[in-house]
């Protein structure tokens, strides 16, 4: 089996260049944030907030997360329930990186997204894939942006959906956010020393594609 694995701090688009990644090589792609995002949405819909650690650990234990794919896009289920769509929620995302701080929450996923990638070829992306998930990935990349440059992105993003909001705001978001990640306990995000650092502030889609089709090959 060969692994890939894509870590990087929050609005990096790792997941956009995972998912292309995949499909030109014919890999299956692990959306982790997507399975985090999942187990914070369960704890959301409970009413249990971020902070209420035990029942945000009972509660994980408790759920489903599958991933199954529908006309070649990837869909995450909850409990059987498609929730591709629900997850992406701002709040959402607030509430999975504090959830994922803990270390037990951690454990169940890690177990999944280990077990995937031992049967699959997988291009997997998340915050310590090459650190803690796959430790011996064939390729790691550590695939980052300035801070403005992940806001924009962001921002437009949100803009395209008909949603109101502010690019500062949105920045400091992630400024918190990165700051979250890399001083958290249990995985913290770090650059694995074997990975290959790809700085996309000034590239597009298609050359960061492209640097990583050719590293594979």
């Amino acid at each position: 089996m060969y692994n890939i694995a894509i870590d990087g701090p929050a609005g990096a688009g790792k997941s956009t260049i995972a998912k292309i990644v995949a499909k030109e090589l014919g890999y299956i792609y692990v959306d982790t944030g997507a399975m985090y995002r999942t187990m914070a949405l369960a704890c959301y819909r409970a009413g249990i907030k971020s902070d209420q650690k035990e029942e945000v650990i009972e509660k994980c234990k408790s759920v489903d997360v599958s991933l199954g794919y529908e006309n070649g896009t990837q869909k995450v289920y909850l409990n059987g329930e498609d929730v591709s769509i629900e997850i992406r929620q701002e709040v959402i995302g607030n509430m999975t990186s504090a959830i994922a701080v803990y270390g037990p929450v951690r454990e169940i996923l890690v177990k999944m997204q280990q077990e995937l990638a031992a049967k699959n070829n997988v291009v997997m992306d998340g915050r310590d894939i090459g650190t803690a998930v796959l430790p011996n990935a064939d390729l790691k990349i550590y695939l980052t942006a300035s801070s403005r440059t992940r806001a924009e992105r962001r921002y437009k993003e949100l803009v395209e959906k008909g949603q109101k909001c502010n690019i500062d705001d949105i920045e400091k978001d992630i400024i918190d956010r990165d700051y979250r990640d890399m001083h958290r306990e249990v995985s913290p995000l770090v650059q694995a020393e074997d990975a290959v650092l790809v700085e996309s502030s000034d590239m597009t889609i298609e050359q960061v594609v492209e640097a990583i089709t050719k590293l594979v090959k």
